[in-house]
C-alpha cells in the first residue's frame, strides 16, 4: 500500500477518461505494471432531440469532472492520497457523429453521435465516388448530408471533429486525432498513416471545398499529442488540484481502445467490444477483395488495416430485461444487486436449448444499416410451439446481442479472412462463461476474456497513455509488457453450440421482415 501510494504521489501513473455511450470512465494505472489503481465513473445517456441522438457539451463535462472526481475519491480511500499529477493521460470516446465548429470555435448544431441514420444518401453517394464503404455513422457522411440538405450552418464549417478530438481539443489545444479514431471520419492510407490524399482530392473535387482544412492532425500511438493546459486542467479538475504540463497521447475511438485492451492489433486477431453498440474488429493481412456495405474499413491505433462490422445495438435490450427481472425481485421482497441478477439470468441462460428453443429477440432500439433498418423496434417473436422457458429467453437475449454481429462477419467469411483468436470485453463478458461461450459459437471461432476485461476502452486508453514516446511497436509492447502475465480465459466453439446458433441466425435473418413491419406499423 505504501509503495503504491508513493507511485501515485510521485506521478508514476496514467489516466485514461473513456466517454462510453451511457458511462464515462477514468480509469488510473500504474505506468509501469498497467495494474488498475483506482476507478471513478458517471452515468448518462443520449438524447433524441429533432429526431437526432445528442449530448450537450455541458453534459459532456460535468460527466467528466464527477467521473474525475469519483477517481480521486476511490484513489484516496484506497491509498490514502489525492493525485495531483500523472505520467500521461489518454482520452477516447465513441467513434464518429458530427461535432462541427465556425472560426470562433462555437458549436454551429448539437452534436450529432453515431447512431444517428439519417445520412442515408451521402453515404450512397460517397461509397460511390470514393470506392469505399461510407458507413452513416461516419463524420464524412454527416458533413456531406448537410450539404446535400442545404442545412444553414454549412458555410460557418472551420474545423470538424470527434468526441474524444473535442475533448482532447479543449484540454490541450490541439486538433489532432489518434489514427484510428480519424478512420471512422475519412478513409485513411494505412502506408502513410493519415487521410487517404487521393481520396481527399476526389471529395474536394466533387464539392468544391477544402476537407483537409476542417479535419484534425492525425497521429499514430506513441506520438506526442500536447500537454494539459491550465485552463484544461481546470476543466477536468474544478478543485485545482490537477497540475498542468501533463503530456498526453493521441486521443483515440473506443474501437481502438476496445483493440488494445484484447491485445488485438495484429494480423489475424480481432476483438468483439460489447456495450450500447457491438462491434468486431479484424486486423487484416492484404486488402478485401470488394467494398462490402457491411463492412468498415479502419485501423489500429499504429495505423494497421482493420475490417470492422459495426452494429449500433448491442446490450441495453439485454440491461433492459434484466433489470425488469431486478424490480420483480425487488417487489418481491428479495432485492438483489444488479450483477448478482444478471450473474443467475446468464447462469439459468447455459440450461436453455442450443437453439434457444425457437425464440427470437431482436435488441434493435436504433436503426441498424447491417440489416437494412432505419430504425428500431426491440421484439421478442415466439410460435406457439416455441419452448419458452425462462433458460431459453434469456439464451435468445444473449442471441440476439450478438444477431446482427454474426451476419457481418458472414462476409469477412466469405471474403477468406482468416481468424486465429478473437479477443471480448464489456461489462456482459464478467460473468465467466457465459457470453463468452455463446459468443464463440456465433463466429465458430475461439473467444479469450482477460482479467481486464470488464475494465474495457478506459484501461485501454491509460494503456496508450502509458506506452506514449515508447520505441517498440504498440503489438509488441502489448504482448511484452502488458499482457505477458495476464490472466485469460478461452472458450473454443462449441459443436452443439454452433449449430444451435446457427439455427437460430437462420430465424433470425428470416425474422427481419417482421421487424421492418414493425417499424412501419409502430
Amino acid at each position: 500500500m505504501s509503495a503504491t501510494a508513493e507511485t501515485i504521489r510521485s506521478g508514476r501513473t496514467a489516466l485514461g477518461i473513456e466517454l462510453g455511450s451511457t458511462r464515462i470512465k477514468a480509469c488510473l494505472i500504474d505506468a509501469a505494471t498497467h495494474e488498475v489503481l483506482a476507478t471513478g465513473f458517471h452515468d448518462w445517456e443520449n438524447r433524441y432531440e429533432d429526431r437526432l441522438w445528442t449530448y450537450s457539451l455541458e453534459s459532456v463535462w460535468t460527466g467528466l469532472q464527477e467521473a474525475y472526481a469519483g477517481l480521486v475519491a476511490d484513489t484516496h480511500d484506497r491509498y490514502g492520497v489525492r493525485p495531483g499529477a500523472f505520467a500521461a493521460i489518454g482520452v477516447s470516446a465513441m467513434m464518429h457523429g458530427y461535432l462541427a465548429f465556425d472560426r470562433a470555435d462555437n458549436l454551429l448544431v448539437p452534436f450529432r453521435t453515431w447512431r444517428n441514420t439519417s445520412t442515408g444518401p451521402a453515404a450512397a453517394e460517397l461509397s460511390e465516388l470514393l470506392g469505399v464503404n461510407i458507413p452513416l455513422r461516419w463524420s464524412i457522411a454527416h458533413l456531406r448530408q448537410a450539404q446535400l440538405d442545404a442545412e444553414a450552418h454549412v458555410g460557418e464549417v472551420r474545423f470538424l471533429t470527434t468526441l474524444a478530438g473535442y475533448v482532447h481539443w479543449q484540454l490541450t489545444g490541439r486538433r489532432v486525432l489518434g489514427v484510428g479514431d480519424a478512420s471512422g471520419m475519412f478513409p485513411i492510407d494505412s502506408a502513410g498513416a493519415d487521410y487517404d490524399q487521393a481520396l481527399v482530392e476526389r471529395f474536394d473535387s466533387h464539392t468544391g471545398g477544402d476537407l483537409r482544412s476542417l479535419l484534425p492532425e492525425v497521429l499514430v500511438a506513441g506520438r506526442d499529442a500536447g500537454r494539459l493546459t491550465a485552463e484544461g486542467a481546470a476543466l477536468l479538475d474544478p478543485t485545482g488540484v490537477l497540475q498542468p504540463g501533463i503530456p498526453l497521447c493521441p486521443p483515440e475511438g473506443d474501437a481502438g481502445t476496445g483493440m488494445v485492451a484484447t491485445n488485438a492489433v495484429a494480423p489475424r486477431t480481432g476483438n468483439v467490444s460489447a456495450g450500447t453498440s457491438i462491434f468486431a474488429m479484424v486486423v487484416l493481412e492484404r486488402p478485401l477483395a470488394e467494398a462490402h456495405h457491411e463492412l468498415d474499413l479502419v485501423t489500429t491505433p499504429a495505423g494497421d488495416a482493420v475490417a470492422m462490422v459495426h452494429c449500433n445495438n448491442g446490450a441495453s435490450e439485454l440491461a433492459a430485461w434484466v433489470g425488469m427481472f431486478s424490480r420483480f425481485a425487488e417487489a418481491s421482497g428479495v432485492p438483489q444487486a444488479p450483477d448478482a441478477v444478471f450473474e443467475t439470468l446468464f447462469r439459468e441462460a447455459l440450461d436453455g436449448d442450443a437453439d434457444a428453443g425457437g425464440l427470437l429477440a431482436y435488441n434493435h432500439l436504433a436503426g441498424e444499416p447491417i440489416a437494412g433498418l432505419h430504425e428500431g423496434r426491440p421484439l421478442f417473436v415466439r410460435a406457439p410451439d416455441s419452448r419458452f422457458t425462462l433458460a431459453n429467453a434469456m439464451r435468445a437475449q444473449l442471441y440476439g446481442v450478438f444477431g446482427t454481429l454474426a451476419l457481418g462477419m458472414q462476409v469477412l467469411e466469405r471474403e477468406g479472412v482468416a481468424i486465429e483468436r478473437m479477443f471480448a470485453h464489456g461489462g456482459m463478458f464478467r460473468t465467466a462463461g457465459v457470453a463468452q461461450r455463446f459468443l464463440a459459437a456465433a463466429l465458430k471461432a475461439p473467444v479469450a476474456v482477460a482479467d481486464t476485461a470488464s475494465e474495457g476502452g478506459a484501461w485501454g486508453i491509460a494503456v496508450l497513455a502509458a506506452f506514449l514516446g515508447s520505441e517498440v511497436a504498440l503489438s509488441e509492447y502489448l504482448d511484452t509488457r502488458v499482457f505477458g502475465g495476464a490472466g485469460i480465459r478461452i472458450a473454443e466453439p462449441d459443436p452443439t453450440d454452433v449449430a444451435g446458433y446457427a439455427a437460430y441466425l437462420d430465424r433470425y435473418r428470416a425474422g427481419l421482415v417482421v421487424e421492418a413491419a414493425a417499424i412501419t406499423a409502430l
